[in-house]
């Protein structure tokens, strides 16, 4: 054959011991290895030779890229197994196997093909033989095998073997079981007449167990969460769209969506532990599998929020009904170890199709109202609202226009003066934010900051506030005024950094202020959790010469102990106690400023308005007082022109 016919060398293909022929699309012979025109009978000479004198080529040029089963012409006791892959140019490359099955009634299979392929020849439901590999598969010798109908061997419902039973499910892929009663999956990848036996067949047979279990693996992670073995988001989402659908065909079944958050799940995680934590999931997720039933489908979406979805409900007590019962469930205690836990639940609800047609509207819808509940009230439930969507809306903006203010310089800060009783100077002022809105003019506090503690953006609201405070401090000084402090309120966010003393650190050395110019507030609340934690910044503070303050006092729930050990500087009397027409706001009050001075602390009381409550504060030898009695919040314009003053 001359190399005209294709661009391979013949002398190259000759020296390969692998059967491989190179052919155009009629099956005219174009090239192959000795091997090959050996296998199949042909003199390589014969430059019109053609495949489809030797076996079916057409079969095997409609299967490309996968392997078939093919009788040679020549003699129907030898098969193929054969390969054809597509080149270019109407060129086709075959790799070829040889199959060996000697007539005479005697069944046998050479094992010339891969351990995870087999090769079966089969008479109805009957093995007649098989090589070691499909032997293999299963578990079984190749004698047990001619005992044991196909049937059997891949569990079918019938005790024969149906028409065409091969093609298997949809996925072509058909399920059995080995000797030790594990799974095992097969794929039929070609077969063949086998002319030994009447109605007999040769089966080339893949293993695809390990990819079967794969693609489960890979399901199951799609659509279950693995922690607790309950479906996932993606697995929720699709139940509720079908169920969506198949309402809107019955015209009068609503369905409802909850949105369960597991109340005070992060501080156990942070007392006891996430390993803990995740023990507890799994507990709490048993509890939520006891409502499972026909009408209901539990999932958990994420952290400690679970989701549920109940399907024909015919009235809206339905819906309270079970809400009610969840909560029920959750006032007995969950053991885990020598732990009682108590949790409760804060449930959101949504109903299709008041409140949402679509998935995504109703889970939305399902969680904002849960939101609404746990920040109220916690271990409830409430039923989604229009006036919730529209609350929810303006959080968005207002979360958006925040991001924008600290981009546009829009914060401002005001200060508070605050006084000596005993000198009547000015000793200090506190650093108060202000939101100066392009659009909505000032923005009071109580409107975004809890907003920017949920969204995490206290962290560089308070970062800016720190710096400016210091820096607007040491602008004072430089320009001659008598030196004070400024206090500076840390959210809890803040506080709990793991970087905060490093912060304030920097924060002073850019500004050149000095440490026992800054004074930092911080919530009694704050200061009586995480003690160990706590008393350590608090202390890394206080060394770096900075003060410390707790702020609202006598609103929490102090302990002396706490006092007695933590390194504060100062007591701030909340201002709820200085109304005198609550008789016992005075003996609170007496007791904060003897307890304080007894503990070497300053006492300072704010929300001071009146001349009654300063007369009351200098008798009982307060040392410091602000509000607005001295004077409001000041820009710092005009905080100069009270410093000048005074």
């Amino acid at each position: 054959m001359e190399d005209t016919f294709f661009p391979f060398n013949q002398n190259l293909l000759s020296s390969l011991n692998e059967p491989i022929l190179f052919v155009d699309h009629s099956g005219t012979l174009l090239a192959g290895t000795n091997a090959a025109y050996k296998l199949i009978g042909c003199n390589k000479e014969n430059v019109l030779a053609n495949l489809n004198d030797y076996f079916d080529f057409e079969k095997l040029q409609a299967a490309v890229n996968r392997t078939c089963i093919l009788p040679l012409k020549r003699t129907h006791a030898t098969f193929l197994e054969a390969k054809c892959v597509f080149l270019k140019e109407d060129t086709y490359g075959i790799v070829l196997k040889p199959l060996e099955i000697p007539g005479g009634g005697t069944f046998h299979i050479k094992d010339t093909v891969n351990e995870s392929e087999g090769l079966l020849i089969l008479a109805g439901d009957q093995i007649l033989d098989c090589n070691e590999s499909f032997a293999t598969i299963f578990q079984y010798s190749r004698t047990q095998l001619k005992s044991i109908r196909l049937g059997e061997l891949l569990q079918l419902n019938k005790g024969t073997i149906d028409a065409e039973w091969w093609k298997g499910t949809e996925s072509g892929i058909l399920a059995g079981k080995k000797r030790n009663g594990s799974p095992v999956y097969i794929q039929v990848l070609d077969y063949s007449s086998y002319h030994g036996k009447e109605d007999a067949r040769i089966f080339l047979i893949k293993n695809v167990t390990d990819q079967v279990k794969n693609e489960k693996r890979i399901e199951y992670m799609a659509y279950y969460d693995e922690l607790t073995d309950l479906p996932n988001r993606n697995f929720f989402m699709k139940i509720l769209d079908e169920a969506i659908n198949k309402s809107k065909k019955l015209g009068e079944e609503q369905l409802a969506v909850y949105f369960l958050d597991i109340d005070y799940f992060k501080e156990i995680n942070e007392t006891l532990g996430y390993s803990f934590g995740d023990k507890l999931l799994k507990a709490i997720s048993d509890k939520l599998k006891f409502f499972l039933g026909p009408d209901t489908f539990i999932a958990r979406i994420g952290g400690d929020e679970f989701l549920l979805l109940q399907n024909g409900i015919k009235a809206k007590e339905n819906t309270v009904k079970l809400a009610e019962d969840l909560i029920v469930e959750f006032e007995s205690p969950v053991k885990i170890g020598e732990h009682d836990i108590y949790t409760s639940i804060s449930i959101g609800i949504s109903v299709y199709p008041n409140n949402g047609k679509s998935p995504e509207a109703l889970l939305t819808h399902a969680q904002s109202a849960m939101h609404v509940i746990k920040e109220k009230h916690r271990n409830n439930y409430k039923m989604f609202e229009t006036s919730i969507s529209e609350n929810f809306k303006s959080m968005l903006t207002m979360e958006s226009d925040l991001r924008k203010a600290l981009q546009k310089e829009q914060f401002e800060l005001h200060y508070q003066p605050q006084k000596n009783l005993l000198t009547g100077g000015i000793v200090g002022m506190e650093a108060l934010l202000r939101w100066n809105h392009p659009e909505k003019g000032y923005i009071p506090p109580l409107d975004f900051i809890s907003l920017a503690e949920r969204t995490g953006l206290i962290i560089e609201i308070g970062d800016w506030v720190m710096y400016e405070a210091c820096r607007q401090n040491k602008l004072l000084q430089g320009k001659g005024y008598d030196p004070v402090i400024v206090s500076v309120n840390l959210s809890a966010k803040q506080f709990h950094q793991k970087n905060l003393v490093t912060k304030i650190k920097n924060t002073l050395k850019e500004t050149g202020l000095d440490p026992k110019y800054l004074e930092l507030e911080i919530t009694e609340s704050m200061a009586m959790t995480n003690e160990h934690y706590i008393l350590n910044t608090l202390q890394q503070l206080r060394d770096l010469g900075v003060l410390v303050s707790i702020d609202d006092f006598g609103t929490g729930y102090s302990s002396l102990r706490y006092l007695s050990v933590f390194p504060v500087t100062k007591l701030k009397i909340d201002k709820t106690f200085m109304d005198a027409s609550q008789k016992q706001n005075k003996a609170i009050v007496k007791s904060i400023i003897h307890m304080s001075h007894s503990l070497n602390m300053k006492v300072i009381a704010e929300g001071v308005e009146t001349h009654e409550q300063i007369e009351f504060l200098m008798e009982e030898n307060c040392d410091e007082m602000q509000g607005y009695y001295f004077s409001k919040p000041l820009p710092p314009a005009k905080l100069v022109q009270l410093l000048t003053a005074g």
